[in-house]
């Protein structure tokens, strides 16, 4: 149960440019393993150019109804879900626990927003060259949005997401630190991306949403 400990002794409460909690050591290795060996596609290899956008979609970076099934870049995406859940048992492990009440009872508290009827969404990420997200708002479905870092190759720690104030001004880097990464709530000015920086070889990240759209994990009450 390690992200249990890391929440209630391992995260640290920031309000500037927003209302946002890092976290540290919320995984085991079992689990850092299967996100380092995760086979998830390149699309470059498909001709298919990084747009500033996750789904590879064009999308606004204002808080928004989102694209629910992954956008164009679904098919470079891994989801995990139940028919894929026995390749990764150890994420499916980590996903249970984001269900389990006293996991999400406890995420409902820090973010004030009630999570007794949403679902989890976790997708692992591999980035590579060329990589950038333009500063966005996370859509509307989103409960709680969080990224989990994870540099098995010595990647540089500015490689972490940057934080935006409301005029779209850079203020923060979180770093990109094995098994480190932050968590809040989608709004308004909740401007987050990444500019564009140098990856050597991989920047390997586990996306962590509670949603209001069903997926296969619903939270257990």
């Amino acid at each position: 149960m390690e992200l249990i400990k890391a929440l209630t002794s391992k995260i640290k409460s920031n309000d500037f440019p927003f209302k946002h909690w890092e976290i540290n050591q919320p995984l085991n290795r079992e689990a850092i393993k299967e996100i380092c060996e995760a086979d998830i596609p390149d699309p470059r290899k498909d001709k298919l150019n990084y747009d500033g956008t996750r789904a590879i979609d064009g999308g606004e970076g204002v808080y928004r109804e989102g694209i629910k099934d992954g956008g164009k870049a679904k098919k470079y995406r891994c989801f995990i879900d139940k028919e894929n859940s026995k390749k990764f048992p150890h994420l499916t492990k980590f996903i249970d626990e984001l269900r389990s009440p006293e996991v999400h009872q406890l995420i409902s508290k820090l973010i004030n927003k009630d999570l007794s009827n949403a679902y989890v969404r976790v997708e692992v990420i591999c980035d590579r060259e060329g990589f950038w997200l333009k500063p966005h708002c996370d859509i509307k479905e989103k409960l709680l949005s969080s990224l989990i870092f994870v540099n098995p190759f010595n990647e540089s720690e500015d490689l972490g997401t940057d934080f935006y104030d409301k005029e779209l001004k850079k203020v923060k880097t979180v770093p990109y630190r094995d098994n480190y990464g932050y968590f809040f709530t989608s709004g308004p000015d909740t401007w987050h991306g990444m500019e564009k920086k140098k990856i050597v070889k991989e920047r390997r990240c586990l996306q962590v949403n509670y949603v209001s759209f069903p997926t296969d994990w619903q939270v257990r009450n």
